[in-house]
């Protein structure tokens, strides 16, 4: 058998969204919904005629914007992920549908939104997760040759999904030394870190001979921390946690500091213009939130010691991006690489108060990185600052492989702004989260939906609607001062709301 000497397509998904030194969004406003149909895509890559590419997906978990040497982050160093960027295109204003694990995995997944998809929260829901329509079935019906490894976290069930031939997979959360894995029909212990197995398999797939296309999603449990969740969704206390870095890794940033950003708070008096969000916090700083979880579990701000340990898991992930271009290079198709980098939900350090929380909607939780290389489309370091979502995703792989998106798919293909055409691009983005009590009670009632614009944010609260939020982006990067009760900003909060109305119909599916 030959080996396919195609296109490859790398699509590298890491949780986080970064600035690149820069969060100030753009002037410009728009009225068009939040989100909408997807680009033509007949033909193969960026509708043309040519061959199919491989595809390759990579999720890194919890990854935030600015925890990228890219990003500007103090000591934190990535040059593969860095040289993505280098190579390829950045896109300055990625954003996740929903900032949380579960849920953003499917829309990923699956393109849609989870008022669509129904994986709304992390509570166990395997066997709805076994009943996805996900965008690698659609590669497979384009010929591809399929294979998942990794964190699949839409319930603690590994076993395989439709959409693959070959899976491997990390029960529930996984452990990151010596893990067990669901492989070759069982589960079984494999020696070494977890990243590293991930990355071992990856490469083994990539190096078949095949004479049909690929795609490869790799789901890496890094860096989020050890943990057992259970089917409800909550976490077990009494099991070990704690964030884990390789062996060769840890204490590699011992002395790292990271400036806090301006919106870190001292005092919930900082947070009387954000009432529901000041009650929540309150309820966590409560005497009973820390008997039952503990002081060092609530990570109040999150220390200095979480954000080293979290920079030196990411050094693993980032030593095998390295690998896997190596191994593109070295069969010859590391220029014909279409790579996206970006994330399932961000991480707070300690901004508005947050820290372990990572599900609210202010922009250290719900931005993204997202960086794409592909010579045959888009020149190196180039920039797009226009707004995009987790749900493109499902539709990019999809008119890549030169099959047709389906009507189910909610997302855009992000084919053309490679290419540089813009179009009717939307100017909104919305983002949505259906809270439950578990791991966090005292965001119980934290509901919410948002859009987000090029300039502007507005945060509906679903069971506390008198506590909106607006912020001025520009004016008010860091969301210090709460707007929503200002005379000067009441039209374009009523053209927000309108455009909040229209997004979430259609991101239900009520609406085309």
């Amino acid at each position: 058998m030959r080996r396919l000497a195609g296109r490859l397509l790398v699509i590298a998904v890491v949780a986080c969204s970064f600035a690149c030194g820069s969060q100030e969004p753009g002037d410009s406003e728009g009225t068009e919904p939040a989100q909408k149909t997807h680009a033509d895509g007949a033909g193969g890559a960026a509708g043309t005629s040519a061959p199919q590419p491989n595809i390759i997906v990579i999720v890194v978990d919890d990854l935030r914007w600015d925890e990228l040497g890219m990003a500007g982050h103090p000591f934190l160093e990535t040059p593969q992920v860095d040289r993505l960027a280098t190579e390829g295109v950045w896109f300055s204003n990625a954003f996740h549908a929903v900032p949380l694990c579960s849920p953003n995995r499917a829309s990923i997944l699956t393109g849609q939104y989870p008022s669509r998809h129904g994986i709304i929260d992390n509570v166990a829901r395997a066997r709805a997760s076994h009943r996805l329509e996900t965008f690698p079935q659609d590669l497979q019906g384009a010929g591809y040759e399929t294979a998942y490894f990794g964190k699949w976290h839409m319930g603690n069930d590994p076993t395989p999904r439709p959409g693959f031939d070959q899976w491997v997979a990390i029960p529930g959360q996984g452990r990151t030394i010596d893990p067990d894995l669901y492989e070759d029909g069982q589960i079984h212990t494999v020696e070494g870190y977890i990243t590293d197995v991930l990355t071992d398999r990856a490469i083994a797939f990539i190096e078949q001979e095949r004479e049909r296309p690929f795609f490869l999603y790799i789901g890496h449990k890094a860096i989020h921390p050890d943990a057992v969740q259970l089917d409800d969704g909550s976490v077990d206390l009494s099991v070990p946690r704690g964030y884990v870095p390789a062996p060769r890794h840890l204490g590699q940033y011992e002395e790292g500091i990271f400036p806090r950003r301006p919106n870190n708070i001292s005092s919930l008096d900082e947070l009387a213009d954000r009432p529901a969000l000041q009650r929540a916090l309150a309820r966590k700083h409560s005497a009973e939130m820390i008997e039952d979880f503990g002081e060092d579990e609530l990570d109040l701000g999150s220390s200095d010691e979480t954000i080293r340990r979290r920079a030196e898991m990411m050094l693993a992930v980032d030593e095998g991006l390295g690998r896997i271009l190596d191994t593109l290079d070295s069969l010859g198709i590391g220029d014909e690489t279409f790579i996206l980098f970006t994330s399932d939900n961000g991480f707070f350090y300690g901004e508005h108060g947050l820290s372990l929380e990572r599900r609210l909607p202010y922009e250290e939780s719900i931005r993204t990185p997202m960086v794409v290389r592909y010579p045959p489309l888009v020149a190196a370091g180039t920039r797009i600052d226009d707004l995009v979502v987790s749900v493109d995703i499902a539709p990019t792989a999809i008119d890549l492989a030169g099959a047709p998106i389906p009507d189910r798919v909610q997302g855009r293909s992000l084919l053309p702004l490679l290419a540089g055409i813009r179009g009717d691009w939307r100017q909104a983005v919305l983002i949505e989260f259906y809270t439950y009590e578990n791991p966090f009670p005292w965001l119980v009632d934290m509901d919410y939906r948002a859009i987000r614009t090029h300039r502007y944010k507005y945060i509906h609260w679903m069971q506390h609607p008198e506590e909106n939020e607006l912020y001025d982006l520009v004016e008010d990067p860091y969301e210090m001062s709460n707007i929503i009760g200002d005379p000067a900003h009441q039209e374009i909060l009523r053209g927000l709301r309108e455009q909040m109305a229209t997004a979430v119909v259609e991101a239900m599916g009520l609406h085309r």
